[in-house]
């Protein structure tokens, strides 16, 4: 007689795509989608990775880039973390970060070179070596990736926040220089602040000088004037020319300047033996900031050399190019624009519902003459975007709050402003370029051809299957960016929440939330002069930091997890034992992770890993009603990469999760699911 043939396992993959999934009934939803996830995002290339960190910086070397070293030692008297030792012999020093059984230290801001030679703490002999330092030199992955975060903490340690008070209300870059904008201690000025080598240094606004035509001899960035009363100098470093002409002699502007010798007075002014160049009223007056502006800057060339002009809302827009502060006098009463865009030739601001043009090629100058005009929208002007249009000419979008425009031509004498909707429009700062033109609006996350085929209706957002998490957030929305290199679009809320949107090409794949520590008040996504992209916010606590670099929230952990919809293998009604799950996964460096799992729908009818229950506020995950199991990878294996189930239920919902201020990223693609169906359920 033959014995009977004992069932074999069926294997189920799921592959990890399609992000969150906050809308889907369970038995709909597509396999490998998340009921909940926090700190990890899409890959382009498939699957979820758990986010890199972001670091303070302020112009001083990079936390995360520091080196350390094992030194070889004999300590004869005292060795503490924190000590700087030097060699006698070489006279090279260096930060002890970890004292490891009196064997060896592991140290780091390594000056000059250590050989076999005592070493002193404060002066006294406290150690010997009896070699040189080894340079990244752990015994283990796990012991590399915990002292190179040493080091980073020992260097994070330098980096100050921007000088002041309050929040960052705005960072630009320019020539890879990074600037800040900050209140002053006592909050009753707004100050600029450039990063260095040394940090965060102030940026002199310097002094700007009003005048009126005394001639026709054209003054330039460079010339001396001299008052023919005072005999006050000044070397002009930007003319503001805001009507007339030279040629005519109806010159008037504003002279800038970093400072000047002597006190100017109502007087004529002189250049070298050239009199009566222009006419003033009185002396200059110091370029200063009323505080606790938002600050919006867009770079353009008009025809010297790229630089930014902005604008916050609080006080005139502006020109810099690094050095020269150069505030713009638009000719409006109440002269404080909130949005700013350059557009063929011409610079934009946005006052309320209206927005003006400047001149062509003349951001200073704001006369009809010369081709300036102002519009008007219906509705409160939330943003500007420059689109291409059918022609391949240029084109811009204004968005208002609830509205939306397209403004055709290349100068006021052929502006031709046509409304796009009646009711789509974007929440100010959250208006991206992706592939198409991305912006929050009150039905979620749109596109503006998705605008203009729907209108406000529900059809028109890519954003539905997380339509939750932005009807909570969408009125605190802080900023937003592009993330090139990950053909992303990044959205962040206050109190920390953001949403990254991975896209395929023009297909969205999907979107994940992260929680910060930080919260994104202001931030850009910009190519440095190598081609590289650089992505900064700057947050309430003063501090910029730059994203994409670390294994930290700038030295706390990064609790990242995701959950998956609960899977039932192409049978809802049958019942499973599960017995064991494959993970791809793929990294760099060292990383630890935790798997758990829960059984037909959560059941208490049904044996679950645990029976203790807590909730974390951001996910209402319950970690502790899990059995977890740990696991590492060591960048090459993943050991062990089979790993055990056990329980039988009609579907299964996995859970994976990092806690960690040094864990490197860790990609999961997907998972292979080992099982036998079982029968059917009554």
């Amino acid at each position: 007689m033959k014995a009977p043939q004992l069932p074999q396992p069926s294997f189920d993959y799921i592959s990890f795509n399609g992000g969150l999934d906050q809308v889907t009934p369970v038995l709909n939803t597509r396999p490998g989608t998340l009921s909940d996830s926090q700190n990890y995002e899409i890959d382009i290339n498939g699957g979820y990775q758990d986010i890199m960190g972001y670091e303070r910086f302020d112009g001083q070397p990079s936390p995360s880039d520091a080196d350390y070293a094992i030194l070889d030692v004999t300590i004869t008297g005292s060795i503490a973390v924190g000590n700087t030792i030097t060699g006698v012999t070489s006279a090279a020093t260096a930060k002890v970060i970890a004292v490891v059984n009196n064997d060896y230290l592991v140290i780091t801001k390594i000056v000059g070179t250590f050989v076999a030679e005592t070493l002193n703490v404060g002066g006294s002999p406290q150690g010997t070596t009896p070699d040189g330092a080894i340079v990244d030199g752990a015994s283990s992955a796990l012991l590399h990736a915990q002292y190179k975060n040493l080091a980073a903490d020992e260097y994070r340690s330098d980096i100050a926040a921007v000088p002041g008070s309050g929040r960052i209300l705005g960072i630009m870059m320019l020539s890879d220089v990074k600037y800040a904008f900050r209140n002053n201690a006592g909050g009753t000025a707004a100050a600029l602040y450039k990063s260095s080598s040394s940090g965060w240094t102030a940026v002199a606004l310097g002094r700007e000088l009003s005048f009126t035509s005394g001639g026709t001899y054209e003054v330039v960035e460079g010339n001396t004037i001299t008052g023919a009363i005072s005999g006050a100098t000044a070397v002009i470093t930007r003319v503001s020319l805001e009507s007339g002409s030279w040629a005519a002699g109806t010159a008037a502007g504003r002279f800038i300047f970093a400072s000047q010798t002597g006190t100017f007075q109502a007087e004529n002014l002189n250049v070298g033996a050239t009199l009566n160049v222009a006419t003033i009223a009185g002396d200059s007056t110091a370029i200063a900031l009323l505080p606790s502006g938002r600050y919006e800057v867009d770079y353009y060339n008009f025809g010297t050399a790229k630089r930014a002009y902005g604008c916050d809302g609080v006080n005139r827009g502006f020109e810099f190019d690094g050095t020269v502060f150069a505030p713009i006098a638009t000719g409006m009463t109440t002269d404080t624009p909130t949005h700013v865009k350059a557009h063929v030739n011409q610079l934009l601001f946005s006052f309320g519902n209206n927005f003006q043009n400047s001149g062509i090629g003349t951001p200073f100058n704001w006369t009809l003459r010369l081709g300036a005009a102002a519009i008007g929208t219906q509705d409160t002007i939330t943003g500007f975007k420059t689109e291409a249009a059918a022609d391949g000419s240029g084109t811009i979008a204004i968005y208002n709050r609830n509205a939306l425009y397209i403004l055709y031509g290349t100068s006021s004498a052929n502006w031709n402003l046509v409304k796009y909707s009646d009711e789509a429009g974007a929440y100010a700062y959250t208006i991206q370029k992706v592939h198409s033109t991305i912006f929050l609006d009150d039905r979620g996350v749109t596109t503006l051809s998705a605008a203009q085929t729907y209108g406000n209706f529900a059809d028109a957002t890519i954003s539905a299957l997380i339509q939750p998490f932005l009807n909570e957030k969408r009125f605190t929305a802080t900023d937003s960016c592009i993330v090139r290199d990950k053909n992303q679009y990044r959205l962040f809320f206050s109190s920390g929440y953001g949403i990254y949107f991975t896209f395929l090409g023009p297909k969205l794949i999907g979107a994940m939330p992260v929680l910060f520590p930080a919260e994104v008040r202001c931030m850009f996504s910009l190519e440095n002069s190598s081609g590289v992209e650089e992505i900064f916010f700057g947050s309430d606590d003063g501090f910029v930091y730059q994203m994409e670099k670390g294994t930290s929230f700038d030295g706390a952990a990064i609790e990242a997890f995701f959950t998956l919809h609960y899977h039932h293998s192409k049978r809802p009604r049958i019942k499973k034992r599960y017995m064991g799950i494959t993970l791809e996964a793929s990294g760099t460096g060292y990383a630890q992770f935790e798997l758990a799992y829960t059984l037909g729908y959560g059941s208490t009818y049904i044996s679950q890993p645990s029976s203790q229950t807590e909730t974390l506020s951001f996910s209402g995950v319950n970690w502790d009603s899990f059995v977890w199991d740990a696991f590492i990878w060591d960048g090459q294996t993943l050991t062990p990469s089979n790993l055990k189930l056990s329980g039988s239920a009609e579907n299964i919902a996995i859970t994976i999760r990092k806690n960690s201020d040094y864990f490197s990223p860790v990609r999961f693609s997907g998972a292979l699911l080992r099982l036998l169906f079982r029968n059917q359920l009554r």
